[in-house]
């Protein structure tokens, strides 16, 4: 009966993560095992020339001798036989563990014994002796691994004799590969007593790396001073909307400039979303849309504004009588040109200011180029100049109605209008580069301006008043730009004057959160490597009680000091580990003698450490006269079980142990992927940048402040007020409290100019997709 395999697309593609993920720690492994390839060949060498292991039999000698050499002198060949070999063995086991892609239906197949032969049996018998003792030294990277390969291919556990990477699958390649560098068949079997410790692999470094790559991302307790921030993906998600907008306003001008009659992308509608600091609907009859029909001369224009007494020089509006003097029919001309020949023809120091601004005006009472569009003859604009007109009454018209702008930016800002309409039609990079001068000049002034100076003799709102005074006082557009990339770099160099003064005026509490956050940090981390040795190992009572008293402050002090002195945390990690290990029991005289050989260095290290945090009483010598006494029980234990018998429990303890710490990892996995769902406010939170403006609402009424300092792990904020408030802090715990309580308002954090033009060209988008409907 046939019967059906299918696989869903989500499971194939689960199938080549596993089966992408297999090939590469098969790459690893390969690339380990050949980087020791040449010493091994070096050391078989000389192994097979070193005469006082020979034997007496003459013949025997000699095939030693001459293996010897050969391997000496073509140990190049044997290095690539055997890493070839090596490569070729991984992938054969690595496939019995892949998921395997079977055809949709097959027959059922007969079910065909076999019997081994007598030979291989014994060759299986034989390998299962001599990878033995690496089995035993390794058995805990061993256990881990095949843990971690479980959770790779969604099982339960690899078994030991399953796993594609145990010292077996080296060895017998290894011995393969000498057989086919050896041409004489009686010298095959010298290679079997080098298949031993000290000659061939080192394993420990090999299952480390593998098991390093297996590991889940962030797990344990040994995360550095890492901070939870969600601003570089606010950041990115910014700069790709910005890229958006870039786009469509450069294809809005190419059609505009293209064809008068195209059809733009962002039409010219005066109904944006209402709000303080926003676009508000407009009364001006200027921001109507005007037809794309180019009229005729605009010579009669030119004469009846001279005579009506003149407009504008570089940035000097004219008054509404003055640009309603122009009439008649208008013949095509550049919008710049007719400001430069209306500037030509009037007497700069007539040009009168424009009016002042104050909370209660209306938009066609603080904007100007409005009032200059409607002044124009109709049909005397090309669709690009009426675009660029129209765009920047609108960014005029958000900044002039902000009532959290002060009165006297609002009034400098003003009188940039005909200034930045020069600088915007000379180039129209002004609407695709933040860093174009005049699209900077205006964003500073409005960001900056922002804070309430404490009075107009504080440097920032000098370089602002010398910034708009230098670039009205030029009169050519070119000119402009230039003056406009003057003022702008006198200004940045002001504020950033005025931020290392307020940087300075909080450095001491800065200073002070630092020390304490990163105490905190360290005593957390600390804290969740011991509990996580706990949790996946069976320890003793008298070192748990040890490491969760003792040992927890050395590893704080070691994640304290790491920044000045790297390793210090692997130092005290890596005793730790070795402490837990050392009273572990030891089933064969190896593991013994690796615990005799290794003690005096621990006890050193552990020493050190407790020296470094003054733990000197009577306490300590207790703890270390019976940590002596465990470490002699478990050397002076009885060993009276058989080699198989040994291994068997040996690997039984190492699976149990890593099937403990690889369920703890796979719990802080999920713990860490559910603290990435956060709710909006902490996601919010996350997302503040230093250099923001926020408005706290309180009983006291609305108060301005820019965020000044975050510390590394975002546990506390410190916020600088505006003119002479003092500086206040508050924990991460308090502003998510006022954002869920709605007392805080993040102030958008592109420019003015950015912020305006991306709501045109949504608000284009929406009209576009509303015709595009109703004709579907």
């Amino acid at each position: 009966m046939a019967s059906s395999t299918a696989q869903t697309p989500a499971v194939r593609k689960a199938a080549a993560a596993q089966q992408a993920t297999l090939d590469e720690l098969v790459g690893i492994a390969s690339r380990q095992a050949g980087d020791q390839l040449p010493e091994i060949a070096g050391r078989m060498a000389a192994a097979l020339l070193d005469m006082t292991t020979a034997g007496p039999d003459p013949q025997q000698a000699g095939h030693r001798i001459r293996a010897g050499n050969l391997l000496k002198d073509n140990a190049y060949a044997f290095v690539h036989l055997a890493s070839t070999g090596i490569e070729r063995a991984l992938r054969k086991e690595a496939a019995r563990l892949a998921p395997a892609s079977r055809p949709a239906a097959l027959p059922a197949q007969p079910l065909v014994l076999s019997l081994v032969p007598l030979e291989e049996m014994d060759n299986q018998l034989a390998f299962a002796a001599i990878s033995r003792p690496f089995d035993l030294q390794h058995a805990e990277r061993l256990a881990s691994l095949g843990a971690r390969l479980g959770v790779l291919l969604g099982r339960e556990l690899v078994r030991a004799g399953h796993n594609p990477f145990r010292p077996e699958v080296f060895l017998r390649a290894l011995e393969e590969a000498w057989r086919e560098f050896e041409p004489d068949e009686a010298a095959h079997a010298l290679v079997v007593p080098l298949l031993r410790s000290g000659i061939v692999f080192d394993f420990g470094p090999l299952l480390e790396a593998l098991n390093d790559r297996l590991k889940p991302a962030r797990a344990g307790g040994d995360e550095r001073f890492a901070k939870t921030d969600d601003s570089a993906s606010a950041r990115a998600a910014r700069a790709r909307r910005d890229a958006a907008v870039s786009q469509q306003l450069r294809r809005l001008f190419g059609a505009a400039e293209s064809s008068p009659v195209a059809d733009l992308d962002v039409p010219m509608i005066p109904d944006l979303p209402q709000g303080s600091g926003g676009w508000r609907p407009s009364t001006a009859s200027g921001f109507a849309a005007v037809p794309g029909v180019v009229a005729a001369s605009v010579a009669a224009s030119v004469a009846a504004s001279a005579a009506a007494g003149g407009v504008m020089a570089c940035a000097r509006p004219a008054t509404p009588e003055q640009g309603v003097a122009l009439q008649a029919a208008a013949m095509p001309a550049p919008l710049i040109d007719m400001l430069d020949r209306l500037a030509a023809g009037a007497p700069a120091a007539a040009a009168p200011a424009p009016a002042p601004v104050t909370g209660g005006a209306r938009a066609h009472e603080v904007s100007y180029l409005p009032r200059l569009k409607q002044s124009l003859p109709q049909g005397s604009l090309s669709r690009g100049d009426e675009t660029t007109i129209d765009l920047l009454s609108r960014i005029f018209e958000t900044v002039l109605l902000d009532d959290s702008l002060p009165q006297e930016t609002r009034e400098l800002i003003a009188f940039l209008q005909v200034p930045v309409l020069k600088a915007a039609l000379r180039d129209r990079s002004f609407f695709f580069e933040e860093s174009h001068p005049a699209r900077r000049m205006l964003d500073l002034l409005a960001s900056r301006g922002w804070e309430q100076a404490e009075s107009r003799d504080d440097p920032v709102y000098r370089a602002m008043r010398r910034g708009v005074d230098k670039v009205r006082s030029e009169a050519a557009p070119d000119d402009c730009v230039v003056a406009f990339a003057a003022a702008v770099a006198d200004l940045e160099a002001s504020i950033a004057e005025r931020e290392m003064a307020e940087q300075a005026a909080i450095a001491g509490p800065i200073a002070q959160a630092t020390r304490q956050e990163r105490q905190f940090a360290a005593q957390r981390s600390a804290r969740q490597a011991v509990s996580a040795r706990l949790a996946g190992e069976q320890v003793v009572a008298l070192v748990g009680t040890f490491l969760e008293q003792r040992w927890t402050p050395v590893l704080t002090l070691a994640y304290t000091i790491e920044d000045s002195k790297p390793g210090a945390v692997d130092n005290a990690t890596r005793a730790m580990d070795d402490l837990i290990w050392s009273v572990k029991p030891k089933a064969t005289q190896e593991q013994r003698k690796a615990l005799i050989s290794r003690l005096p260095a621990l006890l050193t290290t552990l020493n050190k450490w407790l020296d470094a945090v003054r733990w000197q009483d009577a306490e300590r010598l207790q703890f270390f006269a019976e940590l002596a006494e465990c470490h002699a029980a478990i050397v002076r234990a009885p060993i009276d079980l058989s080699p198989e018998r040994q291994l068997e429990l040996a690997v039984e303890a190492a699976q149990q142990d890593a099937m403990r710490r690889i369920a703890l990892e796979q719990e802080q996995v999920r713990a860490a992927e559910a603290a990435a769902v956060r709710d909006p406010v902490t996601a919010s939170l996350a997302t503040l940048e230093r250099g923001m403006r926020v408005e706290f609402t309180g009983a006291t009424g609305v108060r301005k402040v820019k965020l000044a300092w975050i510390s590394p792990l975002r546990t506390l904020f410190i916020f600088s007020g505006a003119g002479r408030q003092e500086a206040f802090s508050l924990p991460a715990e308090r502003l998510a409290e006022a954002f869920r309580s709605g007392s805080i308002r993040v102030l958008a954090p592109e420019g003015v100019v950015g912020r305006v033009l991306g709501e045109a060209v949504a608000r284009g988008a929406q009209n576009d997709a509303g015709p595009a409907a109703a004709r579907s």
